[in-house]
């Protein structure tokens, strides 16, 4: 297998695309907050959530999403939504993750207190704090960059940013939250696909909205939740709106579905990246039956994805997490996805309910599979490469080549030549 040192893994500048907020808070602040707001949980140390709640493997999807039910209990006021959000940037940081982009579901957060928009300001002010902090201690720019001769034992890091992802859920009931709730009462002879489909627009209009009037870094759309029996046409219009006013869009697909999903979350939603797309290539997955071939239809949806460079989400240590049919880490399709050039990227899903982190997909990746120095620079660079970067593409183009210099210096502190196929 690959052997890349798990310093250089640590050192190199990573982004997380694919990161849900209320997935990934730090243990002992779940802990305090549920205590500020008087909400009951499972257990009162860390030990003991970890063994009834966040598990280090899931009997499948829905045990694994049964501890948001916990988080987002205790993310119901702007002070708590502030400070995951700030603490989850400097963890990121931590690990010299450089660019994140942060999703997550307002509606499972809106009540008679706490409005679309003051959701949002609070998780924005809470990255936003966090940015400011971590860049105020030095960071590296094209400019101050050494000589290509020079050597620099203590590079600076690229500047860290961030962006929103707003998320409109598959599916809900009355019970997901307080916003929920009422708006399920409002129509109560509506049937569920027309009640879905409410959600979606009205978020979609007011996140279109809110980036068009505010100064919060909103970048893109999501579409998240269980995937078989909840298809993405009953989205449709949410997402055609956000197509309209030039809004980036991100859909989970693939997850726990066939490629189906996946060609449904492109021609329908017009998806610019798949969330995790861990299913493309399983042919025996297709349920339609007016597709004749699912070879050709399979090999014609990866052919689309590559010519298009729709990149995708992949998150190892999730989908090992929920699919109890993926044995070993060597059995997933990340090993096509690369062999047939797709532009992938690593995330971590969840860094709380996976107990992950970047550099641990990276070394989950590199331990499991043959991947070469050249290959794990694409890999990085693509993660930059297709974020959802709220500068215009000159100021985008800049960063990358800045984030790639920076690559470069630290491949060679390693003695690593990133050329190398």
């Amino acid at each position: 297998m690959s052997t890349f040192p798990k310093e250089f893994l640590e050192a190199m500048p990573k982004t997380d695309l694919h990161l849900h907020l209320d997935g990934s808070l730090r243990l002992q602040t779940l802990i305090e907050l549920a205590r500020e707001a008087k909400v009951e949980l499972p257990a009162w140390d860390e030990a003991g959530l970890k063994e009834k709640v966040f598990k280090p493997q899931y009997r499948d999807l829905n045990e694994y999403l049964a501890g948001f039910a916990w988080t987002t209990s205790v993310m119901q006021t702007a002070p708590a939504l502030e400070r995951v959000a700030y603490e989850l940037a400097m963890d990121n940081a931590a690990e010299n993750v450089r660019y994140i982009e942060v999703r997550f579901a307002p509606q499972l957060h809106m009540n008679a207190q706490l409005s679309f928009r003051e959701v949002l300001e609070a998780v924005d002010l809470g990255l936003k704090r966090a940015r400011n902090e971590i860049n105020a201690r030095g960071v590296y720019s094209v400019s101050s960059a050494p000589s290509a001769e020079g050597d620099n034992p203590d590079l600076l890091p690229p500047p860290f940013d961030y962006g929103i992802i707003v998320t409109a859920m598959r599916y809900f009931n009355s019970q997901f939250s307080d916003y929920f709730a009422t708006l399920t009462e409002a129509h109560e002879h509506a049937t569920e696909e027309e009640i879905l489909h409410y959600a979606s627009l009205e978020l979609a209009r007011a996140t279109v909205h809110l980036r068009n009037n505010s100064d919060v870094r909103v970048v893109g759309f999501d579409l998240a939740g269980s995937e078989a029996g909840y298809p993405a046409a009953d989205h449709l219009a949410a997402f055609q709106h956000v197509h309209e006013h030039f809004l980036n869009k991100t859909v989970h697909a693939g997850e726990a579905y066939g490629p189906e999903s996946i060609f449904q979350a492109i021609t329908k939603l017009h998806a610019d990246r798949i969330g995790h797309g861990f299913h493309l290539f399983d042919e025996d997955r297709i349920t339609d039956p007016a597709i004749e071939d699912p070879a050709r239809y399979v090999r014609n949806l990866v052919d689309y994805i590559a010519n298009n460079r729709i990149t995708i989400e992949v998150c190892l240590t999730s989908n090992l997490q929920t699919s109890p049919h993926l044995d070993q880490l060597s059995d997933h399709s990340i090993r096509k996805m690369i062999d047939n050039r797709l532009s992938v990227t690593l995330c971590t899903d969840n860094r709380l309910v996976s107990h992950t982190t970047v550099t641990n997909e990276f070394q989950l990746l590199t331990e499991n599979f043959d991947v070469t120095p050249k290959q794990l620079k694409n890999m990085v660079i693509y993660g930059f490469k297709r974020s959802f970067f709220e500068g215009d593409y000159n100021e985008k183009r800049d960063y990358v080549r800045t984030v790639i210099n920076y690559y470069d210096r630290v491949a060679k502190k390693f003695g690593i030549d990133s050329t190398q196929d």
